[in-house]
């Protein structure tokens, strides 16, 4: 998976005028999770961060070395390996609906929701913002970000379909918050707080 998010930085990018890139690697790390799982997911994205931190250049553009760890991007390019880990416990722990749904929904919680709480972070330290503005300027990613976690999906239950062995997190277990945040929605829509 580390050598897939490599390749997808072979993908043409974007760069914002606030100096972070939108990228298809995102999408290799929600797939660290969503395949592999959550503990080989974030191992898959860890190995990657290293070589980049080594200087190789596997980052969109041909990017790698120290000085990345520095700039506005450096809270999402840490946050990878965390994004990973959460998509696939929540794929390892939910177990309702399709497996695209459930790879859909583990993509946006870790490849999004946590994935951009280091990102806004890096934003708002390296370009002297206030977390709010810091905020405002990540909401550019989000398009994007939801037709990856889309495609991740797609990918994830194709996978599943043709060789199912090959998705490791179907095959693990566990507690999860975005799985209890998703059963507490699913049961407050279905009518199970109402009273009788």
């Amino acid at each position: 998976m580390a050598a897939l998010t490599a390749a997808l930085g072979l993908i043409p990018t974007f760069t914002l005028p606030f100096g972070v890139p939108i990228t298809a690697q995102t999408m290799g790390i929600m797939l660290c999770g969503t395949i592999l799982g959550s503990r080989l997911g974030a191992l898959a994205a860890l190995l990657f961060i290293g070589l980049v931190a080594l200087g190789l250049p596997l980052l969109a553009g041909g990017r790698g070395g120290l000085g990345l760890f520095f700039g506005p991007s450096a809270g999402f390019l840490l946050g990878w390996p965390l994004a990973a880990y959460f998509a696939g416990r929540t794929m390892e722990a939910m177990k309702v609906g399709s497996v695209f749904f459930r790879a859909a929904w583990a993509a946006v919680f870790g490849g999004m929701i946590v994935l951009y709480m280091p990102g806004i972070v890096g934003m708002a330290i390296t370009l002297d913002l206030a977390i709010g503005e810091a905020s405002i300027l990540s909401a550019a990613f989000l398009p994007g970000d939801l037709a990856k976690a889309g495609l991740a999906g797609a990918v994830t239950a194709f996978l599943a379909r043709v060789r199912p062995e090959s998705v490791l997190s179907l095959t693990s277990t566990g507690w999860c918050p975005a799985v209890s945040m998703f059963a507490l929605a699913r049961r407050w829509f279905t009518g199970a707080f109402r009273k009788k």
